[in-house]
């Protein structure tokens, strides 16, 4: 890790920076895995998952009898927390519709919006050594809360065909409609194209590798939505005199053992804090399974002595982290500091852990400075807005006029006579 004190203003730009990834060789193979998944389909995915996952798999699609066979492997404790959390994220995203306002813009012109699903949406949930059952939640009760009426998921498979049990029931308990044992970029390729098993969306989810997200960003030229632009996890801790820095350490290292690519920074303002924070850190770290990716992530991280609060709040919001926990007194007063951040901490006991899980909000957040211009994934997300309007006869007399010489005014003849052919009509009828 590297540590900073005090430094200048003009030196920000560089600490801000995430470490940087070789893309060029990754879209070359992008490029292939789309040709190959739209030339092929189910022959191509197949191929690929032996490739890529070391995976022999004959059948793509999850039968309902096979979700609830390795459901029943799923611990009654494993379960009940995921319920919990459940009910938790759908009550919070719940709460995120709205309701249909009708606006009376000039008398007798009548405009509203109305929210539509996204008919038909894709869910990536990565595998491996760390299988995100928890995004399952975070992606399939909102897209099921909008009425999506698809809700496809893509896992990738272990060695031996079978996907993770806790994947699988996560899924069933959130109306995932249908779920396929692929991972890695062809499952976006899939996803995008369509293949005999698996259907084409029309938006697509979730988080990944460098492979993954490139995928995503490529499936965009077939037409086809994504959540937002996502790069590997990342957290900023601002701490004062009043934190607790073996919080403020497992804080840091909750995100550092995402992999190595992840970037933490912790700012205080205060010497004593920051000193006990990165011994606190050499500690706990001994004792993480994952401790070479949470150390590898740490050499790429900052620890930052500033002058106060509202300065490491100036860093922040340059640097807009996908997570920021504010562990300092009164932190109500900054709130109306922070401008650009996925998801906000505030406080000792609010650690980044229960946004990951159970409290409620997203997981699913903009990283890689994207906080500064996107949203973390809600309800929104799956729904289109659509507007609308009724004008009676009368509506349009009191704004027709107003329409016929902005019309003229741009050269847009017919533009003005959709509306003079009316008031004309209109005016024949009354004489």
């Amino acid at each position: 890790m590297k540590i900073y004190q005090y430094p200048a203003k003009e030196k920000w730009t560089g600490l801000i920076k995430r470490p940087v990834l070789q893309k060029d060789e990754i879209s070359e193979t992008i490029e292939n895995i789309f040709s190959l998944v739209e030339k092929n389909g189910d022959k191509a995915l197949a191929e690929l998952s032996k490739k890529f996952d070391s995976a022999e798999v004959s059948n793509l699609s999850i039968s309902n009898e096979e979700i609830e066979a390795v459901c029943k492997t799923v611990s009654p404790d494993l379960k009940k927390a995921i319920q919990l959390a459940k009910d938790n994220i759908s009550r919070f995203h719940a709460s995120q519709r709205e309701e249909i306002q009708k606006i009376e813009t000039t008398k007798e012109v009548i405009c509203w919006r109305e929210s539509r699903a996204v008919e038909k949406v894709g869910i990536y949930i990565p595998g491996g050594t760390a299988p995100l059952f928890s995004t399952v939640l975070m992606l399939a009760v909102p897209a099921q809360l909008a009425g999506c009426k698809e809700i496809v998921l893509c896992t990738p498979p272990d060695k031996d065909g079978n996907i993770n049990p806790a994947i699988a029931y996560a899924a069933q308990l959130c109306g995932v409609t249908q779920l396929f044992k692929v991972g890695g970029a062809q499952a976006i390729a899939a996803m995008t194209l369509g293949t005999e098993s698996i259907p084409g969306v029309y938006k697509i989810f979730g988080p990944g590798n460098q492979y993954v997200v490139a995928a995503k960003e490529y499936a965009q030229q077939y037409g086809v939505s994504i959540d937002m632009p996502a790069g590997p996890s990342e957290v900023l801790v601002i701490a004062d005199e009043k934190a607790v820095p073996a919080f403020c350490a497992a804080d840091l290292l909750s995100q550092a053992e995402h992999g190595s690519d992840s970037q933490v920074i912790f700012i205080s303002t205060d010497l004593s804090i920051l000193k006990q924070t990165v011994k606190e850190i050499d500690e706990q770290i001994k004792l993480l399974p994952r401790n070479e990716l949470a150390q590898q992530s740490l050499d790429n991280s900052h620890f930052i002595l500033l002058n106060t609060v509202e300065e490491a709040i100036e860093f922040s919001n340059l640097y807009a982290p996908e997570h920021l926990i504010l562990a300092v007194e009164n932190f109500e007063k900054h709130i109306p500091q922070i401008q650009n951040a996925g998801s906000v901490f505030l406080g000792n006991y609010s650690c980044e852990s229960a946004g990951d899980y159970a409290s409620g909000t997203n997981h699913t957040l903009p990283t890689n400075g994207f906080a500064k211009n996107y949203s973390g994934v809600s309800l929104d997300s799956f729904v289109k807005k659509i507007t609308f309007q009724h004008i009676s006869e009368k509506g349009l007399r009191n704004l027709g006029k107003t329409i016929e010489i902005m019309a003229q005014s741009e050269g847009l003849a017919a533009h003005k006579n959709a509306v003079t052919i009316r008031l004309k009509r209109r005016n024949n009828e009354t004489i």
